[in-house]
């Protein structure tokens, strides 16, 4: 047996669900929220039996429907039609890594005992992320208002059968899934599929894993940076620690520690300069490094509280003898901070390209376009132009979401958040700045070249040599694209991060 995650009320951490994902965790129920699930579901079925007054989502419509009625023999048959109506979502597929999240933090919310759903339901779910089961799940159709509604509807249309999964890395339809597993579709029973369907669930699994990205390409931002710093002939004073202990933030007062361990033994960085200041994509790294990853803290604060709420509707509180319909499911929280989160990110691959460019452009005894014969060969000048290229994406995609609103459902969901465009805006500007680093350590490991035979530092020099058994000299025009992927395949690989 492998690793097992103990599914309960405890709090989640990033390590925890990188751990999780990484290792192939196995979930598992504990005792304590089979507990608080079965007491929470017996509280509303109790509920139901002895009372007729309207419960919204529950024995009434939903959203504009509000004020319909549902018999008690149609509740059943009235959560089934909630989950395949609400099935609309478009574009192209959510990354399957994600929909794990997905399945991971809708779980956890569950075990919280406040949602009134099965205890097999819950158990279901956690077989399909035991198993590998991948529901298909589709990148458009979340207004981020009663939560995610229609990438969550495809979420769990598999539990009855409908839609399509991966399973076995194969695109199969939901029905033969339970076939070759020995299931019967999951009879919903009341506000299941309410339960289901209302959540944060897509746009905080999106926040999650942009977070992990992000945590890591900041790290990988530092190291390349101080290559071109080195490459670049650049200055150190501008990370000398009494700089900045005078302006304190915590993020600048980290990056220029992290630049000056990085850069530390380097005989380029040591020798005297014949020029006073370095440009600003050299001299302010500490300022905005620092910034984004403050940025990146406040974000993953916000996203920690998310992962680790109930955040369906209306929401049971057996204790109290309550049933509360509120707006826990509303996304502006995510919303605003992805936002944020995509703005910095995109921080990050704009100071990143105007490294790169001061690298080819004939500076301090570098060769026109990092070749030793330029005008014959173009050498890295169109390198450059993707990373522009692509921080120009950025700066478009940047442009905050959570800004607008469109009503919906009749004017009942009359301001929404708009949380899924930013977090799907957020993953993909962080896989664009992974790209942008990439390319500028292209650039710079090219530049260092005709620095020999001089050296920088120990540490950097070995992270060169790792990164040269991929990406070898440049010496003469080649085909760079591949060069390119390989530099972007070198990040993915996570070599070096726990140094920096």
């Amino acid at each position: 047996m492998g690793k097992i995650h103990f599914i309960s009320p405890e709090k989640l951490t990033f390590k925890q669900i990188e751990a999780i994902l990484e290792e192939e965790y196995e979930l598992k129920l504990s005792d304590e929220s089979k507990d608080l699930i079965v007491k929470c579901k017996n509280y509303l079925d109790e509920k139901i039996r002895t009372e007729d007054k309207p419960i919204y989502g529950i024995n009434t419509g939903f959203g504009a429907l509000h004020n319909i009625s549902i018999s008690k023999e149609d509740l059943s048959k009235l959560q089934e039609n909630l989950v395949m109506s609400h099935a609309c979502g478009v574009g192209r597929e959510v990354p399957k890594d994600v929909v794990k999240l997905m399945l991971l933090l809708k779980i956890h919310a569950l075990s919280m005992g406040k949602s009134g759903v099965q205890l097999v339901t819950v158990e279901r779910l956690i077989e399909f992320f035991n198993k590998g089961i991948y529901p298909i799940v589709f990148e458009q159709g979340s207004l981020g208002a009663s939560g995610d509604l229609a990438p969550l509807a495809h979420l769990f249309l598999p539990l009855l059968g409908h839609g399509y999964v991966y399973f076995n890395d194969e695109k199969i339809e939901a029905s033969e899934m339970l076939r070759q597993n020995g299931w019967e579709p999951i009879k919903l029973e009341a506000k299941e599929g309410l339960a289901l369907l209302n959540g944060t669930q897509f746009m905080s699994s999106h926040a999650v894993y942009t977070l992990l990205r992000a945590f890591r390409l900041v790290k990988y931002a530092d190291i390349i940076a101080a290559i071109s710093l080195d490459a670049f002939d650049g200055r150190i004073e501008p990370f000398f620690h009494q700089l900045h202990v005078i302006r304190p933030h915590a993020g600048q007062i980290e990056t220029a520690k992290n630049i000056s361990a990085l850069l530390q033994g380097s005989e380029l960085i040591k020798r005297p300069k014949k020029h006073v200041q370095d440009p600003y994509s050299f001299r302010c790294v500490p300022q905005v490094h620092g910034a984004v990853k403050e940025a990146i803290n406040y974000v993953s604060k916000v996203v920690l509280t998310e992962i680790n709420s109930v955040t369906d509707n209306p929401i049971v509180f057996p204790d109290d003898d309550m049933i509360i319909s509120g707006g826990n499911f509303h996304g502006e929280p995510l919303a605003l901070a992805l936002d944020f989160l995509s703005i910095a990110m995109s921080e990050i691959g704009s100071i990143s390209e105007r490294r790169t460019y001061r690298l080819i452009a004939g500076e301090r005894g570098l060769p026109e376009f990092l070749v030793a014969n330029p005008g014959l060969n173009s050498g890295f000048m169109i390198p450059q132009y993707a990373a522009a290229s692509i921080v120009s994406l950025n700066k478009q995609m940047a442009t905050p979401s959570s800004v607008d609103s469109i009503p919906s459902s009749n004017e009942q969901e009359d301001h929404v958040s708009m949380g899924g465009n930013a977090a799907t805006k957020a993953l993909k500007i962080a896989e664009n700045v992974e790209r942008v680093l990439a390319i500028e350590l292209f650039n710079a490991s090219q530049a260092m070249e005709f620095r020999r035979p001089a050296k920088t530092s120990p540490y950097l020099e070995s992270f060169l040599e790792e990164y040269r058994k991929e990406v070898t000299f440049v010496k003469e025009d080649k085909i760079l694209y591949k060069e390119i992927d390989a530099s972007i395949q070198f990040l993915q690989d996570g070599r070096f991060e726990e140094f920096a």
